[in-house]
Order: structure tokens, then sequence, then C-alpha cells
């Protein structure tokens, strides 16, 4: 065994290692990597009731809406006692179809095709409507003016009720038994009801 006539040796050793440990703790860098958040989908779906007045009449429905954000907005109108489906409404960045289940009739459009009747930004203003009308003390009474529909002007829908549980949701396909008509047929059909 070697015997070690330095006893600062003895010392020199730790300190060395210590300062060296110190050294490279201090070259860390400073910057921290920060994660872009990732995009979650955000879900709202809702009870709506729509009325239509007509002449002296007034028309009302009930319905579901459901919004998957920057995808997808489905309105169903239900019938009364039998809550089976009467139409329904969906709206997407690309198209828009309607679609008149007792009469078995759609409209289906680019937001191009039906410029003459929709605004240019109609998706974004029904989807930037309905999230402020899930705000609370948000405005859940629209009309069709605000939506962007002209012809159904003094048409009202409330929306209420609201949950952003996440839901499943899949674009409606049209049967073949159903007959395309204009989008212009299928509003005069909706004020003749």
């Amino acid at each position: 065994m070697k015997r070690i006539n330095n006893p600062l040796s003895i010392i020199h050793f730790p300190l060395t290692l210590l300062l060296t440990v110190l050294l490279l703790v201090g070259c860390k860098s400073s910057k921290t990597i920060v994660k872009e958040p990732e995009f979650v989908q955000q879900y709202l779906s809702s009870k709506l009731e729509l009325t239509i007045p007509h002449g002296d009449a007034v028309f009302t429905v009930n319905g579901t809406m459901k919004m998957k954000e920057g995808e997808l907005v489905q309105m169903s109108l239900l019938m009364p006692l039998f809550r089976s489906e009467v139409a329904r409404i969906e709206a997407t960045p690309i198209y828009l179809l309607m679609v008149d289940r007792m009469n078995r009739r759609f409209v289906k459009g680019t937001q191009y095709d039906l410029r003459d009747y929709l605004p240019a930004d109609s998706y974004q203003r029904l989807e930037q409507l309905i999230k402020d009308a899930a705000k609370p003390g948000g405005k859940t009474t629209l009309s069709g003016e605000e939506i962007g529909i002209k012809q159904l002007a003094k048409a009202r829908i409330e929306l209420y009720d609201f949950s952003d549980a996440p839901f499943s949701i899949e674009p409606t396909t049209v049967s073949s038994r159903y007959r395309q008509v204009t989008f212009e047929e299928l509003l005069q059909l909706l004020m003749s009801l």
C-alpha cells in the first residue's frame, strides 16, 4: 500500500472533483423549451327552438345543434310529438346542406354557389355566434338576419342547454330517393309551411 506523504493531496482530489461538477452545472443553458399547446377540438351542443313567423301565425319547431369547431355545424329540427327529424341544416367551411325530410328534398351548395343568399363568411359568422351564445350571459336568440339569411330575416333560433362534452358526428349523406332543388325553392317551401 502506498502511503501519501502530502496531506493536502487528500483534500485536493475532492475539491477538484467538486469544482468540475460545479463548472458542468454552470454550463447548463438557462433556456427552457416551451411546447406549443396542442389544438384541442372544441365541441358544443345545445337544444334549439326555431320560430318562423308566417302571416298571422307563428311556426315553432324544436331540435338540437352540434358544432365541431372549424369543421361542422349540424342542426336537426324535430317533429313535435314523435321527435323524428323533419329537417336538417349542415354547414361546413366548404358547403351548406339543407335537407327537407318530409318532402324528400335537399339543397347542397358551396359558399360560391349560394353567394346570392349567404354572405361569404357565413360559416365563420355562424360558428362565432354559437360560441358567443354559449358564454355565460351570451346572446342566445339569433335572427335569420344575424346569421346572414336575408330571406329568413324575421326567423329566430334560440339556443339553450349548452354542453361542451365531446360527441361523435358524421357529415350527412343524402339518399338517392331525395330530389335536389334550388336554395330559393327550399326557402319558399319553408316559408309556406
